[in-house]
């Protein structure tokens, strides 16, 4: 497995952002665009805040996040569960439709949280026009799709071992991404879908 050195985390996400912005067609702002990478950098340490937004019922963690008397303390709830949204409907999205997750219901969510964050700096003294929560609220379905395409990318790099090699064309049964099927032709495994589900080769 190619292991990325932790301080280059944020240049190699910078990377494989922008790479998945070409390649689903997504424009963004220069502040979105960089939001991103230090979502997937801070995600990315073991010690940082994987799980945390999604640890309990979502619809709860909003509604509690909604009612923080201090302000301080509602923006940052509602970044952090928009946060999590954001990345779980990326990296994870197979697993919460197995587990009969609603995409629709996930993302409105998420868009939902940025957007409360968002009327909090819009009403705040201290705004400054720059509109980085607005552009993750109305493009969150957009930003939902470059993550998915930046998981595929990670975990493309773990071809190296058979275990690997494994998740990386079950990741293509449940995407049917062509970078992954890509990586497994270079691999020798050719990806093939018949009327049983994929066949390797």
């Amino acid at each position: 497995m190619t292991i990325v050195a932790a301080e280059s985390v944020s240049h190699f996400f910078s990377e494989v952002v922008d790479d998945a912005m070409r390649a689903q067609r997504v424009a963004a702002t220069e502040g979105a665009r960089r939001y991103l990478i230090a979502l997937l950098a801070d995600y990315a340490h073991p010690a940082g805040r994987t799980g945390e937004a999604l640890d309990r019922p979502l619809t709860l963690l909003f509604d509690e996040a909604l009612r923080a008397s201090d302000p301080g303390e509602r923006f940052e709830r509602l970044r952090t569960l928009g946060d999590g949204v954001l990345y779980g409907c990326g990296f994870f999205g197979d697993h919460f439709e197995a587990r009969g997750v609603d995409a629709k219901y996930l993302q409105g969510l998420g868009t939902r949280a940025y957007g409360a964050a968002r009327s909090m700096l819009l009403h705040g003294p201290e705004h400054d026009g720059v509109d980085v929560f607005g552009e993750l609220a109305d493009k969150f379905g957009a930003f939902v799709v470059v993550l998915s395409d930046v998981a595929d990318a990670t975990i493309a790099m773990g071809t190296e071992s058979s275990r690997g090699l494994l998740k990386v064309y079950e990741r293509w049964l449940k995407t049917g991404n062509e970078r992954l099927a890509g990586v497994l032709t270079s691999r020798g495994v050719v990806p093939t879908r018949g009327s049983k589900g994929g066949v390797l080769h």
